[in-house]
């Protein structure tokens, strides 16, 4: 069975504050007219500046090997005020609602991003990252808001039928032909050096001896009971599969062969039981790169898997919600923004300046 695709969107920390406060990036940026007077854009009248904008730039750019060129960073800003827009658009549609992140909601999402780090190591890393407790809060109620609006909107109002699935099946028989054993398994990975695309950044390792240290911290976890998948989405700076739980898909033993020390750690596993931690190095050099645990779901003999299989309808079921959700959640953007009215200062200054606009 071919690897599900991963959903793009997650309730858990993966989605919340870091997609707009750590992910994208930033420079300095033109120098005109009202975007330089502090206001980059309005959204309905509602105004984004542009200090709202620099927090951003400044928190992405802080420890980039060299200072973007203007040109970069004017593009750079444009993705930042982009991000805003949209947010600010999908905050306005949840007032209509009446679907605004409580202070309960940010304060329990808050409580679960600190858990794994004492009171001074997380003042810590907000201070390494230019940013108050405000800052953090306020995205996290603006991240959660952004959730909801979208579940209600898009991902709850999607059905996959049983035809649907009977007829992907039976255009796709092939995939589900397994020519050799496959092993279903799950991994919460940590890195040495900070993975810029992990969204639950507040947890991501710096270096090696903090990499050691969360690994064994989770390994805690795991040996106290908790659920593997629950620890992954919390904890794994794997993106794209921390947000599914750690899921890593059906994985041909050909393939897990390549990795000895990993495929000798799994066959000695039953179905449910994990590794201990597992090193991941370059073969060659054997310079750590991070460390993870690897769980081992279930085992997979060759042979075609028939539709009555319940794993293979799971599988459709979510292969096909993922595509239908990407394209759901596309068109919704493109509509919320239409009916909108935006007026993004800063491009207009970027157009004037290089001539393009009277």
């Amino acid at each position: 069975m071919k690897p599900n695709h991963r959903r793009g969107w997650s309730v858990a920390i993966a989605g919340f504050a870091a997609a707009a406060l750590f992910l994208l990036f930033s420079g300095a940026g033109c120098n005109t007219n009202k975007a330089t007077e502090g206001v980059m854009a309005t959204v309905n009248g509602r105004k984004i500046q542009r200090t709202e904008v620099d927090k951003y730039f400044n928190n992405q750019t802080a420890q980039a090997p060299q200072k973007p060129t203007d040109e970069q960073a004017d593009t750079l800003r444009l993705n930042i005020l982009k991000e805003l827009i949209d947010n600010e658009i999908l905050m306005q549609r949840a007032e209509k609602l009446g679907l605004l992140a409580t202070d309960d909601e940010v304060n329990s999402k808050l409580a679960e991003i600190k858990a794994p780090f004492s009171q001074q190591e997380f003042d810590k890393r907000l201070a390494d990252r230019g940013i108050t407790l405000a800052d953090f809060k306020a995205d996290l109620r603006r991240s959660i808001t952004v959730e909801k609006v979208l579940n209600k909107e898009v991902t709850s109002k999607i059905n996959i039928s049983d035809s649907d699935i009977t007829t992907y099946y039976n255009q796709h028989k092939a995939e589900f032909n397994l020519i050799e054993q496959q092993y279903h398994l799950a991994q919460v990975l940590v890195t040495t050096q900070p993975n810029p695309q992990a969204r639950n950044v507040a947890n991501k390792a710096q270096n090696e001896a903090e990499a050691k240290k969360k690994i064994q911290m989770i390994e805690n976890r795991l040996d106290s009971g908790e659920d593997f998948a629950s620890v992954a989405m919390n904890f794994s700076e794997q993106p794209e599969t921390a947000q599914n739980g750690g899921d890593l898909g059906f994985i041909p033993e050909s393939s897990l062969k390549g990795d000895k020390l990993a495929y000798d750690a799994i066959n000695k596993l039953k179905p449910g039981q994990y590794t201990t931690v597992l090193v991941v190095a370059d073969p060659n050099s054997h310079q750590v790169f991070g460390y993870r645990v690897v769980r081992l779901i279930s085992k997979e003999a060759a042979g075609q898997r028939e539709l009555q299989d319940p794993r293979v309808q799971q599988a459709i079921r979510e292969q096909l919600r993922d595509r239908r959700e990407q394209l759901l959640k596309a068109a919704y953007y493109e509509v919320i923004r239409d009916e909108a009215k935006i007026e993004n200062f800063f491009a207009e200054d970027i157009l004037k300046k290089a001539g393009t606009l009277k």
